[in-house]
């Protein structure tokens, strides 16, 4: 299916008559606004990578999550050259400040993709960009098939804004973003009426098992995060393209974009994809919606990021196991920022627990609901801004309410199966960042009383570290797998 091509003629208000009648269902028009014409920037020719010589110097600008480990599989290079020919940069840092010029060291690689830049990853998380964002009076503004959908999902009937609305809240993406995709796709703001396959498979995914807006919309932001938290995280260094050809992202790329680029070669082949994710492409939809977005283009995670001190999720001198490594916070695959948690007697099988998985840092309840706890650490009763640590498969009973305020260490609810996909009781946690996931490994660690994870191969695999001793995650409730709480942040080693 061909992306339909809009047009935002915002020069003057029309009438609701003439806009749905007068208009081809390609063109964009809302039904009343008083925004200014959004003017399309002009797009300069996108570089030519060279093939650069063996450890030649490149000109890099640091871009906002960008981590020194990550750059170096982005560039083939090493994180001890990058060090070597940026002195200022401590070998402490964590997170590089969004601007700061660097030199990196490239080894070229043949196939890299293409260089332009959709939007910036402020732009894509559901973070602060979009804290005064209301998806159903954007919607209303518009004549297309989005303003009266309604579908039966998640045990209930939802509004289009709501099954957007939902599945932003869920994988972290911002509506705007979600909003564009569905334009580009099939028309959902400038299209009264949808053709039957369009009404089927709206973002066009003609899976049977996929039908509707709801399960379309899930299934293209699980795509959309494994590549943007697959590049973020330098694990995604290469995909293949739906035409046979090997397709390695720019060096220079950034995670938004790259998200793009997953996604479409799953929907889109040859020029389609070409034109998809270029400058005539959703970046051209996404600027006359929304304005240019590199208008707003804020750093949302600062330079020298750190975590908030964290103790483990159950009580002091507890011995709980271990049952999954790092892996998806929602959904499948990336990005890989949660841990699983367990008591012994409890990690085969769906039983109820009187145990509870605690606090782990001090923070306000702003969500709860089947399965699901957010703390937000900062305490502006938003979880799209600042860290704040969500919660997964937490039993009813006793679970924490929304605007509960947590000490560390106090109960936030029992592990359970509710909420997502479960085979044993457990507590899933993972963290966020002003809406970006956090990965669990790496240069941002979930450190918790000094316990390190890494990756494993295995899926739910890994290991936990805290000195020389490790953790092994299994579901197997061995000795291996069990580790005992200090309920202290600050442990040393006597």
């Amino acid at each position: 299916m061909n992306p339909k091509k809009i047009i935002l003629p915002l020069l003057i208000t029309i009438l609701i008559s003439g806009c749905i009648s007068n208009n081809s269902a390609s063109t964009l028009v809302p039904i009343a606004s008083s925004n200014t014409p959004q003017i399309l920037p002009e797009y300069t020719p996108l570089p030519t990578r060279p093939q650069y010589s063996p450890g030649e110097l490149v000109s890099y600008t640091a871009q906002t999550g960008d981590t020194l480990p990550v750059l170096a599989k982005h560039f083939n290079s090493s994180v001890d050259e990058i060090l070597r020919a940026n002195p200022i940069i401590p070998d402490s840092a964590t997170t590089m400040p969004a601007g700061l010029p660097m030199e990196i060291p490239i080894y070229y690689r043949n196939f890299w993709g293409s260089a332009y830049q959709i939007i910036p990853d402020s732009e894509y998380v559901n973070g602060p960009a979009v804290v005064d964002f209301d998806t159903q009076a954007f919607i209303e503004q518009f004549p297309g098939w989005l303003l009266g959908y309604s579908e039966f999902a998640e045990g209930g009937t939802l509004s289009a804004a709501e099954v957007i609305n939902r599945i932003s809240l869920n994988y972290s993406i911002s509506p705007k973003v979600l909003i564009a995709l569905i334009e580009y796709q099939s028309g959902g703001l400038s299209s009264a009426v949808q053709l039957p396959s369009e009404a089927l498979y709206p973002l066009g995914n003609q899976d049977p098992l996929r039908r509707g807006l709801y399960l379309q919309l899930s299934w293209a932001a699980n795509h959309l995060n494994n590549g943007y938290y697959g590049w973020r995280g330098g694990e995604l260094i290469e995909f293949d393209r739906s035409n046979g050809t090997l397709d390695r992202p720019d060096p220079w790329q950034n995670a938004a974009s790259v998200a793009f680029h997953i996604l479409f070669n799953e929907l889109h082949s040859g020029g389609d994809y070409g034109q998809a994710i270029g400058p005539n492409g959703i970046a051209r939809t996404y600027t006359q919606l929304f304005g240019n977005p590199w208008d707003n283009n804020e750093a949302h995670i600062p330079g020298s990021l750190t975590q908030p001190g964290f103790i483990l999720p159950f009580s002091a001198g507890d011995t709980w196991s271990f049952t999954g490594g790092p892996h998806a916070g929602w959904g499948s695959g990336e990005p890989l920022a949660a841990l699983d948690f367990a008591s012994p007697s409890e990690t085969v099988g769906c039983n109820p627990t009187s145990e509870f998985a605690l606090a782990i840092a001090r923070g306000l309840v702003v969500r709860s609901e089947t399965g699901i706890v957010v703390l937000d650490l900062d305490e502006d009763g938003d979880e799209r801004t600042g860290w704040v640590i969500f919660y997964l498969h937490l039993a009813t009973v006793d679970r924490a309410e929304v605007g509960t305020i947590l000490e560390m260490g106090e109960p936030i609810g029992h592990p359970s199966c509710e909420g997502g996909t479960s085979t044993g009781t457990h507590a899933h946690l993972a963290r966020k960042y002003n809406g970006e996931w956090i990965r669990a490994s790496g240069t941002l660690a979930f450190n918790m009383e000094g316990w390190i994870p890494e990756i494993s191969s295995e899926p739910y695999g890994g290991t936990l570290t805290r000195f020389n001793q490790v953790v092994t995650a299994c579901v197997c409730a061995n000795a291996a797998s069990q580790i005992t709480s200090t309920g202290k942040i600050d442990f040393i080693v006597p």
